[in-house]
């Protein structure tokens, strides 16, 4: 038998490395394009194919997951993700480092479906410990940011991949050497643990479909474009790479923070309780940035942050909640699927929006886009909720 803990431990550690890992290119690509020649909108569309492998792959992992084995999809995971990073920093023509992105984003779409699975597997609590593992997520876009724009500055681009890289094969070796594969499906979590009426079903399914493209397309789309977004709109207050990143990576925590308390929230009421609320933060706080900058931008990030962040804890455990063990990893997907791979298209979205209008276009069409979140969440039916441990 594994511990749990140790289990959760790598887990958490994966969703670090595989929110970390995707956002690079998004802080590399402003000290990238100088160095290779290029503009900021002809370098990101490199990005978009790693981008909807991301999703589109979380199909063929999740399945394996089920089918196969978890642990042993999590060792293909580590490993493979970081040498696609070392590749990237390897990279020599604008070919090769879209083939070596896209092969993050292959091995990245292994995380969710299966990473998330085994979450819910092991948890005694399950709110709690999706709050927390959305936390070492939020760390990794955080981490990404500071660490990216820190060793670009002073080492260059290509140690910004290779250092993180070889990081990640090293945690691959010890997740081999202690997690064994075994079958979860006597666990505590096993059953569903929340239910709907029969009928109110297809409310279920219709909301987190809304809410999954709304979300997972703003959340992409912001957490690609903050970097560039801090370097043209804060300039007055810095210049340097680095300590933009520290800025971005501070407001990224109150994100962090947010996922926590939304798991223990979601602990102790309903998903619609928690939901509806929360879902009337992203659109105003997204209409607000487009026309301010310096601090006041700064304050208004936070809140976007806070608001897409938490989402994405409240769809997370929507899944892991009405479904069983059995079918977990497929039904968590089906959903990544859905979700990354319209967040893939959010890639080419903001090159496009920002060059039809910079960021106060874009800024406004996301705004628009996550009103689709409330309409999910008035949607989203009260649960017959099953009695959890405190």
């Amino acid at each position: 038998m594994n511990s749990p803990s140790r289990v959760i431990s790598f887990v958490n550690a994966g969703h670090f490395i595989d929110h970390y890992s995707m956002l690079i290119f998004a802080a590399a690509v402003i000290i990238m394009g100088p160095a290779l020649g290029m503009a900021y909108s002809e370098l990101l569309p490199y990005a978009t194919p790693g981008f909807v492998a991301f999703g589109a792959g979380s199909l063929l992992t999740g399945w394996l997951g089920d089918r196969w084995s978890r642990r042993h999809m999590m060792l293909i995971f580590f490993v493979g993700i970081g040498a696609s990073m070392i590749a990237v920093g390897f990279a020599q023509t604008p070919v090769q480092l879209g083939a070596a992105l896209l092969a993050i984003g292959m091995f990245a779409s292994i995380y969710h479906p299966v990473g998330t699975a085994m979450i819910v597997s092991y948890a005694d609590r399950l709110g709690r410990e999706m709050g927390i593992n959305g936390v070492w997520g939020n760390l990794g876009v955080a981490s990404s940011a500071l660490v990216t724009g820190v060793i670009g500055q002073y080492l260059g681009w290509r140690f910004a991949f290779i250092v993180p890289g070889v990081v990640t094969v090293l945690i691959g070796i010890g997740f081999a050497m202690s997690v064994v594969h075994e079958d979860r499906k006597g666990s505590k979590q096993a059953a569903a643990q929340a239910r709907v009426a029969k009928q109110d079903m297809w409310r279920v399914i219709l909301s987190l479909l809304i809410v999954v493209i709304a979300i997972s397309t703003t959340f992409n789309a912001v957490t690609v474009a903050l970097p560039k977004l801090f370097a043209e709109r804060l300039a007055d207050l810095t210049k340097s790479p680095a300590l933009l990143g520290v800025i971005a990576a501070c407001v990224y925590v109150f994100g962090a923070m947010t996922q926590y308390t939304i798991g223990r929230l979601l602990d102790r009421h309903s998903l619609k309780t928690v939901a509806l609320p929360l879902s009337f933060m992203l659109a105003p706080f997204l209409y607000l940035a487009a026309s301010l900058s310096n601090l006041p931008l700064i304050v208004v990030s936070i809140g976007i942050v806070m608001g897409a962040f938490g989402q994405v804890t409240v769809n997370d455990a929507m899944v892991g909640k009405y479904t069983t063990e059995e079918w977990r990893s497929r039904a968590y997907a089906v959903r990544y699927f859905v979700g990354f791979t319209a967040a893939g298209a959010s890639v080419g979205l903001v090159a496009w929006l920002y060059e039809q209008g910079g960021f106060v276009t874009m800024l406004h069409a996301f705004a628009a886009l996550c009103l689709l979140a409330i309409a999910a969440a008035i949607i989203l039916p009260r649960e017959i909720r099953t009695p959890q441990p405190v």
